[in-house]
């Protein structure tokens, strides 16, 4: 049968004690960290594949059940059963995966979460399409929805526009959160993949008072003399 409750059953079997303790550790569920609340059954990745493609066509009024489930492995696997048919989807079918998409985002809700499905599913959607939203989450107050606007930006990255990715950088370099400084970097470092002169322009502006973290992840692949080079217009490191 398929049903979100068949797919939290075949969850549950597969978990074990010990992989959730170290879940829990992993993707920080204490009092105060970005993941407080999450409960774990200890379901590796690999395994939740197999799931996912056992209930590759669950329908969506099922994937939002598991979605609203205070267990992430819950929530992973239906955003895994997502991506997956958005990538078989016809238009008409991809409008309504996206449009559903945006209306759970806010239960995309820890960053493996966000990394797995933003760029498949939001990403892809929006390379013919108007990017209002992105800059609409870019500036919200839920810090996932703030992951989601960049890392939604790297399939336009490798469609060789960084426009609204170095835009998107811009507005959250101010960000409080170190799992947004890390995304930007790493879109940062994407851009410079494929056009060295776009990110070095925008860290030519920016270097100076963007976060450590984010110069460091954005600057990974330079030469050692470049990055030091870099990393000496912070003195006092951020």
């Amino acid at each position: 049968m398929v049903n979100a409750f068949n797919v939290i059953k075949n969850l549950k079997v597969l978990g074990t004690p010990a992989k959730a303790k170290a879940s829990s550790w992993f993707f920080k569920t204490g009092k105060g960290q970005y993941g407080c609340g999450d409960i774990f059954f200890g379901v590796t990745v690999p395994e939740q594949r197999r799931v996912a493609k056992k209930y590759k066509n669950l329908p969506l009024t099922e994937i939002s059940k598991l979605l609203q489930s205070e267990i992430h492995e819950c929530r992973q696997t239906a955003l895994l059963i997502l991506v997956g048919q958005y990538k078989k989807a016809d238009e008409k079918k991809r409008d309504i995966i996206a449009k559903f998409y945006l209306s759970h985002s806010k239960r995309v809700n820890n960053w493996d979460l966000v990394d797995l499905s933003a760029h498949s599913i939001l990403g892809q959607y929006l390379l013919k399409r108007d990017r209002k939203i992105l800059y609409k989450f870019a500036r919200s107050k839920n810090l996932w929805q703030r992951r989601i606007a960049i890392i939604s930006t790297f399939p336009l990255i490798r469609e060789g526009g960084y426009d609204d990715t170095l835009k998107i950088a811009e507005i959250l370099l101010k960000d409080s959160h170190d799992l947004i400084h890390k995304a930007v970097g790493w879109a940062l470092r994407e851009v410079g993949n494929r056009s060295p002169h776009m990110e070095e322009v925008f860290l030519k502006k920016y270097a100076p008072i963007m976060p450590r973290v984010t110069l460091r992840y954005a600057i990974e692949k330079f030469p050692e003399k470049k990055r030091k080079k870099y990393l000496s217009i912070q003195p006092n490191g951020f």
